[in-house]
């Protein structure tokens, strides 16, 4: 089921991600956005590597993570790949 939140753009659906916010008609979720910002990588760039959003998708999933770091900063925390997991050739990458 499709739940809605008070941000445009960002729904929780149940059957993607058990649940995880996301941008809605996709799969994004929007930790996707949070590390790819926090790497640097400006709002008005996101679209350009993920080409399937709008520069106000990404604006609103940031705005979400604003008001719910703790929530989106666990989904990141849960999502990590250790070090040791990831092949050494992609290491450096």
């Amino acid at each position: 089921m499709v739940q809605a939140t008070k941000y445009l753009y960002v729904v929780r659906d149940d059957e993607i991600l058990s649940g995880e916010p996301i941008i809605e008609g996709t799969r994004t979720p929007v930790r996707a956005i949070v590390e790819t910002w926090r790497m640097g990588v400006s709002p008005e760039e996101i679209p350009k590597g993920m080409p399937h959003l709008t520069l106000g998708q990404v604006f609103s999933a940031l705005t979400y993570y604003s008001d719910h770091q703790d929530e989106i900063n666990s989904y990141i925390e849960r999502n990590h790949i250790s070090d040791e997991l990831i092949d050494p050739l992609l290491r450096d990458i």
